[in-house]
């Protein structure tokens, strides 16, 4: 095992260091005797160990004394005083042995220390000091003075609980596997920031980390986790120790801060770091900007007691949440008392404070040092560290009311029973997750000025468990003193309206021009860059951040419009239907002869179908009507108008070319030729109907294209080469017919249908005209209403121009269908051409 080794070559380092160590483990006398002991690492003394990069090994009393650690050493004091004094641990009493840990090299010292103590004494051997091994260590202070002592104790699965070291990789347990804290990890305070900077939308920030273990990492988490809430970090820099050499460093750093125009500064820094910059802050004039602090140094004095920091601007900071030790304040005056009744009797007798007997210990202790909130508060995470021992000691020496087992304990012994500690102490609960961790939330505070006065006021609180963020905003007084209830903001571009999407200016996804989402397309809030098309089913106007559903367009059976239609086509019906019975019924009459005779019902018949075929266009389309609707028509209207057609060829040869006809028209004529050309120019469309059918047979389709807000329902295929020859085939039909007709504009008034046959094709070719022009420009119900207007208004026109005359002569004018009468009218225009 390589740690072991380590120790070995450490301890050779404790040798040529042993007038240090005397200081951290002898000369100060913290200790007090106990049946199981804890080793205590609290920071009694500041020194610079850091300051040219070489570790530092002179005594820790060259430095400053540490107030703060010095609240810490006496809460641990205390909180074993009390446990002592109490039923916890029945019958055995818990001891002490407080290192003063003022530099990281201090604290290895102290560890090894305390580690060669454990591996040189046996079961029922007692060390100098008359105190057992150590079962846990209380400590250090900082994630920097902890990750080496964190190691080598967990090498030997010895107990070690910090007060305040955060450092989130000091919850991997591969790595530590017996390290415990009472202030909750980094990891959910960068959470915890990283909500409050979402909460007040300051998405441009400057970033800060102290150049140690508890800025650099807490700056890289924070860094790495910013970007997926919409976090720009427009600068970060790092904090380093203040000397002449990093003057200029420092100042450098606040003028990039100035250069980015951020209004929020996070700075993810120890107070120790961070009150050497804080004056070329104010030197710059960096002034009136938002400060979110972390809980190191939001709540220390060493930060607010700066000359001139008021003007910084608005501090919001995490703090560990705010506790109070009952009876701690009066342990430490008592000790005050205490030291004092020392400093009378130093030059007489001697007291009997055995724990005062050092001059350093007497010296912090008359200072009668204030306890404020950052005090009270890390104080309270000792305390709890304390009880969490004595706690897991109960269970494992199996304790009762009266009596606990005295037996030694191994601290490996004591490590599973910490895991499952579970206990209350003044309305807390304390345990560890897996990791070793409280699972405790923060509380949020914010700096006050009065004058010159600073205080703290609590805002709300961050619970990690769900992740909970409450903050009270109306008790924030914002630096902008123009409008002191309006929160600052700190964005790189002002947000995008409704519907626009950001264009990326530069490197930053905070920094953009925006630009509106054209129609059909919206904008998708997961991804504000691009605007998305809408699926084929759906539209959107401009500068949408949603689809709408497409208007669905058909002639529904039920509309209004369709139904009048339908009762157009039931007229157009009954008129055909009708006229065909009549015909039928008086087909020997000269009217009825000269009408065509049983061509004339062939007529009725194909007008019939012609408007039937409308239905074609009501409702959904099917695959049955579109392959019926166009076919159906083209055919049965090329069939009445080949028709009208060899008629009106027939009574022009026969009045105005009899004398010059060929014999080939005789035979043509005695041989059924009429009803042959009528089959044969009807076959012809049907045959090309049918071959456009087969070749791409058309389908229901959904028309996306012609409107962005609608679907078209109609059948595929409407336009092609095949629909084009149809068109063409009948246009060139209907020329026909209306140059026959035409021809016999001058003929017997019996027999004269030119201008009601033209009449007929004006109507027809208009109507479909109409509905062609509309049909480029709108594709809506009304369109596919024309449609159908326009198949029943030509149905209507043949109707009234070529047989209506007819139907009236026979129904109205009997006297007219007479063979005398059309005898008559031949002979009338056979006189008129003579």
């Amino acid at each position: 095992m390589w740690v072991p080794e380590i120790l070995a070559l450490f301890w050779f380092l404790v040798q040529f260091t042993n007038a240090e160590l005397d200081y951290v483990s002898n000369k100060q006398g913290l200790y007090l005797r106990g049946d199981h002991s804890l080793a205590g690492l609290f920071p009694l003394f500041k020194t610079d160990d850091d300051s040219n990069g070489q570790p530092a090994l002179e005594p820790c009393n060259k430095g400053k004394p540490n107030k703060h650690g010095f609240h810490l050493m006496q809460a641990m004091r205390f909180t074993v005083e009390q446990i002592n004094n109490s039923s916890l641990l029945p019958g055995v009493t818990l001891g002490y042995q407080i290192y003063d840990i003022c530099s990281i090299s201090a604290s290895i010292l102290a560890t090894l220390d305390l580690l060669v103590h454990q591996q040189g004494g046996g079961e029922a051997e007692v060390n100098q000091k008359g105190s057992r091994e150590f079962v846990a260590v209380i400590g250090p202070d900082s994630s920097s003075n902890s990750f080496t002592p964190a190691a080598l104790l967990g090498a030997y699965l010895m107990p070690q609980i910090s007060y305040e070291a955060s450092n989130e990789l000091l919850s991997d347990k591969n790595l530590y596997p017996s390290f415990f804290r009472t202030i909750p990890s980094d990891k959910n305070q960068v959470t915890a920031m990283i909500q409050i900077l979402i909460r007040f939308n300051w998405t441009w920030i400057a970033l800060l980390g102290s150049d140690n273990d508890y800025g650099l990492q807490g700056m890289q988490s924070l860094a790495k986790q910013a970007p997926s809430h919409g976090i720009c970090i427009a600068y970060q820099g790092i904090i380093p120790s203040a000397s002449d050499k990093t003057a200029q460093q420092m100042r450098n750093m606040v003028d990039s801060i100035l250069t980015t125009k951020v209004n929020t500064i996070v700075a993810f820094s120890s107070k120790s770091k961070l009150s050497g910059f804080v004056p070329y802050v104010i030197e710059k004039n960096l002034t009136n900007k938002v400060w979110l602090g972390t809980e190191d140094w939001s709540v220390a004095t060493l930060i607010s007691t700066i000359s001139g920091v008021q003007k910084i601007g608005t501090v919001i900071g995490i703090s560990v949440k705010n506790a109070d030790v009952q009876g701690f304040a009066e342990f430490e005056k008592r000790d005050v008392e205490k030291s004092m009744q020392y400093n009378g009797s130093k030059d007489g007798e001697s007291s009997e404070n055995v724990c005062l007997q050092s001059t350093d210990l007497y010296s912090m202790a008359i200072n009668n040092y204030s306890l404020e909130t950052y005090d009270l508060t890390s104080s309270f995470n000792v305390y709890k560290a304390v009880y969490a021992v004595a706690h897991a000691l109960h269970t494992l020496l199996e304790c009762d009311s009266k009596n606990c087992s005295n037996r030694t304990v191994q601290p490996w012994e004591l490590l599973p029973w910490l895991k499952r500690v579970r206990f209350s102490v003044d309305n807390t609960s304390v345990y560890f997750d897996h990791n070793g961790d409280p699972p405790t939330g923060y509380d949020i505070v914010t700096w006050i000025w009065r004058g010159n006065a600073w205080s703290l006021r609590l805002l709300g609180s961050f619970s990690p468990d769900p992740i909970s963020l409450t903050i009270n905003e109306d008790l924030i007084e914002w630096h902008n003193t123009e409008a002191v209830d309006k929160v600052p903001l700190s964005i790189c571009s002002t947000p995008c309206p409704t519907g626009h999407k950001k264009i990326l200016t530069g490197q930053h996804s905070c920094c953009f021009d925006c630009q509106a989402c054209p129609a059909a397309h919206f904008l998708n809030i997961s991804d504000p860059t691009d605007c998305q098309p809408c699926p084929a089913v759906k539209w959107a106007p401009e500068k949408s951040e949603h689809c709408l559903d497409r208007t669905v367009l058909l002639l529904s059976w039920d509309d209004p419009l369709a139904i009048a239609l339908l009762f157009f086509m039931a007229c157009c019906l009954f008129m055909t239907i009708s006229s065909a019975i009549i015909l039928l019924l008086h087909i020997t009459t000269p009217v009825a002869k000269s009408a065509g005779g049983r061509t004339c019902l062939l007529m009725l018949a194909a007008l019939t179908l012609a408007a039937l075929s409308s239905l074609c266009h009501f409702g959904h389309p099917s695959q049955l009507g579109c392959l019926l609707k166009h076919p159906l028509f083209i055919f049965s209207f090329t069939v009445c108008l080949a028709a009208i057609t060899v008629r009106a060829f027939q009574v022009v040869c026969i009045f105005k070319f009899a004398s010059k006809l060929p014999p080939t028209y005789d035979r043509w004529a005695k041989n059924n030729g009429p009803e042959w050309t009528i089959f044969i120019v009807s076959f012809a469309i049907l045959v090309i109907s049918i071959l456009r059918v087969g070749v791409d047979p058309p389908k229901p389709s959904k028309d996306f294209a012609f409107y962005y807000h609608s679907i078209v329902l109609e059948c595929s295929n409407t336009l092609s080469i095949g629909s084009v020859v149809e068109v063409a085939y009948v246009s060139i039909l209907s020329m026909l017919c209306f140059f026959f007709s035409y021809l016999g504009k001058d003929l017997p008034a019996n027999y004269n249908e030119a201008k009601c046959v033209t009449f007929s094709l004006m109507v027809y070719m208009i109507s479909w005209i109409s509905f062609f022009t509309l049909h480029l420009i709108s594709r809506g119900p009304f369109t596919m209403a024309a449609h159908v207007f326009a198949i029943l208004f030509s149905v209507l026109a043949f109707y009234g121009g070529y047989f209506l005359p007819k139907i009236y002569i026979i129904v109205l004018k009997p006297e007219l269908n007479t063979t005398a009468h059309f005898q008559n009218c031949i002979q009338m225009y056979t006189m008129s051409k003579q």
